[in-house]
């Protein structure tokens, strides 16, 4: 099929910053986009083809969608699972499959799966509603602590809590969860895995992220990670491992713990771009949107290795600000070396809302890192 220049069709679920980054690379390819999202001011709007209005969840707004696209793929994983289904036997393209997406949308239909694939994972307790956990407390089948995740719908720290105390739990919404062992570790890594429908698979370096201790989303991704080589080819085989059982075609991002006795314990998975790549768009031979491309449409990948270090700093709004987003000092760190901002286009901010990265490439990883510790300082995301 030509995908360039032609009458092809790629529809895109989701109008995120992952699906405007993504229209970066179908711009410069000439494929052309459509796009569903709910919202009129979506960041992918501007940049599509042809924008839909509509919501993910909704099973008539996604099959129609989908019945005017020849490949369909997703930038955020909460979409309607049986309108892909009904796609897929209609002869469309969809990717990643509605059966990966129907098991990766449930995390304890995810934990079952690793356990069922023999794929190391920290052990948890499956619970229809959180109330069911004082029980399980009070029998002696669960102690403090433990990681409480709501099965369904979590996303960048929301629906994820360590849980230490009965009063923890009290502050917790009653719906299907896993409570998760607390896992002792010195990192966590992600592996970026690409597959194509023709089996070609290849893996992003091996990355280090660097979470926010209250909101629990990731402010440093650093690339490659500052761990052994033997770490590094063991989370590796666990990603490729764990992309081999999905039989995924597109990206997997893998995210893993790497235990304080230097075992590899898979956290979860994405089948879609991720935060762990953002830094692939300065510092890669090929991007990971780039990559993701060429996997959804059977075409050769391109080669993952880093031409420099990377370290990615994500943009998130400053704790008291609601509204009209300034982004102050951003000219300060354009004067940094190796610095590049992505802003991605969303007008209104809040607290720890995603509004944007920063890369810095050096071929000093630590420098890097120091700059990256320096515009994180520098540039705040307030409204005004």
């Amino acid at each position: 099929m030509n995908y360039f220049s032609s009458n092809f069709k790629l529809g895109i679920l989701g109008g995120g910053q992952l699906g405007k980054m993504l229209l970066n690379d179908t711009r410069k390819f000439d494929i052309y986009t459509c796009v569903l999202d709910a919202s009129n001011e979506a960041p992918c709007k501007i940049a599509s083809n042809e924008f839909h209005i509509g919501n993910l969840m909704d099973y008539d707004a996604v099959y129609n969608f989908g019945k005017q696209v020849d490949v369909l793929t997703i930038e955020i994983e909460n979409v309607n699972v049986d309108a892909l289904e009904a796609l897929e036997k209609e002869g469309v393209e969809v990717y990643p499959s509605s059966k990966t997406l129907r098991t990766i949308q449930n995390k304890a239909t995810q934990k079952l799966f690793y356990v069922d694939n023999e794929i190391p994972t920290a052990s948890f307790s499956r619970f229809a509603y959180t109330s069911e956990i004082q029980d399980a407390i009070d029998h002696g089948g669960l102690s403090f602590p433990f990681v409480w995740k709501c099965a369904q719908f979590g996303y960048d720290g929301t629906g994820v809590k360590i849980v230490r105390s009965v009063s923890d739990l009290e502050e917790l919404p009653n719906v299907e969860c896993i409570a998760e062992s607390l896992i002792p570790f010195k990192n966590e890594l992600a592996v970026i895995v690409a597959r194509n429908k023709a089996g070609e698979t290849k893996t992003f370096p091996v990355v280090e992220m660097e979470f926010h201790p209250e909101a629990n989303q990731v402010e440093y991704v650093i690339c490659p990670a500052r761990i052994p080589d033997d770490i590094a080819q063991k989370a590796e085989r666990v990603a490729l491992k764990t992309s081999e059982a999905f039989n995924h075609v597109g990206l997997l991002a893998v995210e893993m713990f790497q235990t304080e006795d230097d075992n590899i314990l898979i956290n979860e998975v994405a089948p879609r771009p991720h935060n762990s790549g953002h830094q692939t768009i300065e510092a890669s031979f090929t991007s990971q949107f780039e990559q993701h491309l060429r996997a959804i449409l059977n075409l050769p990948l391109g080669r993952t290795a880093s031409k420099v270090g990377g370290v990615m700093v994500n943009l998130v709004g400053e704790e008291g600000h609601t509204g009209n987003v300034i982004y102050e000092n951003i000219d300060n760190i354009m004067t940094m070396e190796g610095v590049t901002p992505h802003i991605y286009g969303k007008k209104q901010t809040r607290p720890f809302r995603k509004m944007g990265h920063v890369t810095i490439v050096n071929e000093d990883l630590n420098e890097a890192r120091r700059i990256a510790e320096e515009v994180k300082k520098t540039i705040k995301v307030i409204s005004g």
